[in-house]
């Protein structure tokens, strides 16, 4: 499938803004099962400066400087991505978690330590022993949790803001995408084992006879758990599925922090606020 993925950033200020910074990853990744075919920019005022680079881990950063004095700004990212079914986990996903946890290679793949979103915790280890007993393989295991926070933690958009620990969403057991994620991470992290943060979108228009996914029409955020042998695969607690051609990746990084979509400093403003708005439509047909 080819898809249009519309992400529109708005944000409105009570006083004039004379300068403004902004860095973005607002371009979806080239994987093996999804190629960014297109991607734009649209900004509102006009950038004076404009650039682009790729981080440590791969994702595409723009960076923007706005010098023209402004009372809104509006930030447009329009990409057409193709898709195919990305390929199932292979049978080395089997290996028993401990074994996986003790072939990983720090120094390869860091995602294993703390980071400033999440920390590792014994609460966090006890919670996900449940899922790991010993010698389960390493997929089922994070299965299991995967499922657990999907039906023990209730989505609720008003019960933490972007800044909330991952420990107190755990213990109130209700946020967003963000947090759930976070909250994976954070357990399988706390077993030694390593886990990544994954932010993207989700395909708003559901298939027929299928339930609307949660998290549509804003970004998305899931994780990957490391497999030696194997690689990422990839794991959405919100919706208690394995991502598929339903999910576009955009960024990846050790939590949020890394791969936040729009994030900036600026001069004047007084009070402000910000909306979003996200579509993700087919176009095309099959590819």
């Amino acid at each position: 499938m080819k898809y249009e993925v519309t992400h529109r950033t708005s944000y409105h200020y009570s006083e004039p803004v004379t300068l403004g910074h902004n860095s973005t990853h607002l371009t979806p990744r080239t994987l093996a099962w999804q190629h960014c075919l297109a991607n734009r920019l649209l900004i509102l005022p006009a950038p004076s400066c404009l650039r682009s680079w790729t981080d440590y881990f791969g994702n595409q950063v723009t960076y923007f400087t706005v010098e023209e004095e402004h009372r809104e700004l509006i930030v447009t990212a329009i990409s057409e991505v193709a898709m195919e079914i990305p390929p199932p986990p292979p049978p080395t996903s089997n290996l028993a978690w401990e074994e996986a946890r003790n072939a990983l290679d720090v120094s390869t793949v860091p995602h294993a330590f703390d980071s400033p979103c999440v920390r590792r915790d014994d609460r966090l280890a006890s919670y996900a022993a449940i899922s790991f007993a010993p010698g389960r393989p390493l997929l089922e295991a994070a299965l299991d949790l995967t499922r657990r926070i999907f039906q023990e933690f209730k989505y609720d958009p008003t019960a933490t803001c972007v800044s909330t620990p991952t420990m107190e969403v755990f213990e109130k057991r209700r946020g967003v995408c963000q947090d759930f994620a976070h909250l994976e991470i954070g357990c399988l992290r706390s077993l030694g084992l390593a886990a990544r943060y994954v932010s993207g979108y989700l395909l708003t228009d559901p298939r027929p006879g299928q339930p609307r996914l949660v998290g549509a029409d804003a970004s998305h955020a899931w994780l990957s758990v490391f497999c030696p042998g194997h690689g990422w695969i990839d794991l959405d607690p919100t919706n208690n599925v394995i991502p598929n051609m339903r999910h576009v990746t955009v960024a990846w990084g050790r939590d949020y922090g890394d791969v936040c979509p729009i994030k900036g400093v600026f001069l004047g403003g007084g009070s402000h606020w910000m909306s979003v708005a996200v579509d993700v439509v087919p176009r095309g047909g099959v590819c």
